[in-house]
C-alpha cells in the first residue's frame, strides 16, 4: 500500500512539473521569435549575436541548481548518509551533453539566420515542419510508439504547416532581395530538420544513460547543453566581430541605447525558457510531445506577430490555426484514451494475481 503511495505521489510530482515545463515552453515559443525579430527590424543585424543570446541566459540555472543541491544534501544529513556531489553528471552523459549543445548552437545560428531574413510567420510556418522530422527521428533513434491519434496530430500539424506555405511568397519584405530571402527559407528549413533530430537525441540519452534521471539531472544536462552552445556562438561572435559592432549599433537602435540592451538581455531570459521547457517536457512526457507542443504553439506566435508586428493575417493562417488545435486534442485525446486504458489493464492484473493468493488461503 505505501509503495502504490510513493507511486502516486511520483505521478502527481511529475504531472506539476509537466505544466511548469510547458508553461515554461510555451513562454519561449511565443515570444523568442518575437523578440528576436524586434532586434532586426529596429536596426539590428548580428546573426551570430542573436544565436548566441538564444542559450546565454544558461547562468540563471546556477540559482535551482543550487537550491536542488542543498536540498539533497540537508536530505542526505538528516538520513545520515554521504553528502552528494555537486555535480551528479558522470562522465559519459557529459560528453553526450556538450555534443548535444554543439548540435544546439548550430541549430541557433541556422535559425537566426532565417529569422535576420522572413517574418516572424514565415519562419514560424517553417519550423512547424520540425514536427515531421521530430516523428521520424523519434521512431528511429527512441522507437516512438505511434497512435492512430499521434499520427493523426502529426499529419494535421504538418498539414497546417503546408496550408501557410501556399502564402509564404508574398511575404517577403520590403528591400529583402530574393536571394537573401531564399537563403532566409533555406537555413529555417536546415533548422527544423536539426532540431527534429535534437530532441530525440535527448531522449535517448535519458534512456540511454546509466544513472537514474531526476530533474535535477535534467537541469545540469541543460546547464551543460546551454554552456557548450553559447560557447560554439561566441566563437562565431569573434571571428565575425561582432563585439566591435555591438556598441556602434546600440547608438543606431531606434528604440534607443538601452532598451538595445533591455532586448538582448530578454531575448537571453525568454530563449532559457523555451530550452528548459523543451528538456523538461521530454523528461516528463517525450520528444514527439515536446514537438507537438512546440507545433502548436506556433500559429500562437502568428498571432502575436500580426497584432505586434502588423504582419498581415491571411485566410490561410486562420486554417492553419484550426488544423493545429484540432491535432493537439487529438493527440491529448489519444494519451487520455491510453492512460485509462493501461489503468485498466493494470487494474485487471491485480485481480488476476489476487485471484489465486485467495484461493490458497481458502485451502
Amino acid at each position: 500500500m505505501a509503495e502504490g503511495s510513493e507511486g502516486e505521489k511520483n505521478r502527481t510530482m511529475k504531472r506539476i512539473l509537466l505544466i511548469i515545463n510547458c508553461l515554461l515552453l510555451a513562454v519561449g515559443t511565443a515570444g523568442g521569435p518575437l523578440v528576436m525579430r524586434l532586434y532586426f527590424l529596429r536596426g539590428g543585424n548580428r546573426v551570430w549575436l542573436s544565436s548566441f543570446l538564444e542559450t546565454a541566459g544558461f547562468p540563471f540555472m546556477l540559482l535551482p541548481l543550487a537550491v536542488s543541491y542543498f536540498r539533497r544534501r540537508a536530505a542526505a544529513v538528516a538520513a545520515g548518509t554521504a553528502k552528494p556531489s555537486p555535480v551528479s553528471m558522470k562522465p559519459p552523459l557529459l560528453a553526450a551533453s556538450v555534443f548535444i549543445g554543439v548540435l544546439t548552437g548550430l541549430d541557433d545560428y541556422l535559425y537566426a539566420y532565417g529569422v535576420a531574413r522572413l517574418p516572424v510567420s514565415t519562419s514560424s510556418l517553417i519550423i512547424a515542419t520540425q514536427l515531421g522530422f521530430t516523428a521520424l527521428f523519434a521512431f528511429l533513434l527512441v522507437r516512438q510508439k505511434f497512435t492512430s491519434y499521434s499520427v493523426n496530430a502529426v499529419v494535421l500539424l504538418t498539414v497546417g504547416a503546408g496550408v501557410l506555405a501556399l502564402h509564404s511568397s508574398g511575404d517577403r519584405p520590403p528591400g529583402e532581395s530574393v536571394k537573401a530571402y531564399v537563403m532566409g527559407f533555406v537555413m529555417t528549413v536546415i533548422a527544423a530538420a536539426l532540431y527534429g533530430f535534437v530532441l530525440p537525441m535527448v531522449e535517448l540519452v535519458y534512456k540511454k544513460t546509466k544513472q537514474p534521471i531526476t530533474y535535477s539531472l535534467v537541469m545540469e544536462i541543460q546547464f551543460v547543453m546551454c554552456f557548450s552552445a553559447t560557447l560554439f556562438c561566441l566563437i562565431g561572435m569573434i571571428i565575425n566581430n561582432d563585439f566591435k559592432v555591438i556598441p556602434r549599433e546600440a547608438k543606431t537602435f531606434k528604440h534607443g541605447e538601452v532598451n538595445y540592451y533591455v532586448v538582448l538581455v530578454g531575448s537571453a531570459i525568454i530563449w532559457q525558457a523555451f530550452f528548459l521547457g523543451a528538456i523538461g517536457v521530454i523528461f516528463c512526457a517525450s520528444s514527439l510531445f515536446s514537438g507537438i507542443l512546440i507545433a502548436v504553439l506556433l500559429p500562437v506566435t502568428e498571432v502575436l506577430a500580426v497584432i505586434f508586428y502588423k504582419e498581415k493575417f491571411q485566410a490561410e493562417k486562420g486554417v492553419s490555426l484550426f488544423l493545429s488545435l484540432w491535432g493537439m486534442v487529438s493527440y491529448f485525446y489519444g494519451e487520455i484514451k491510453h492512460e485509462k486504458k493501461m489503468k485498466k489493464k493494470k487494474s485487471s492484473d491485480m485481480e488476476a494475481t489476487e485471484m489465486p493468493e485467495k484461493g490458497v488461503i481458502e485451502k
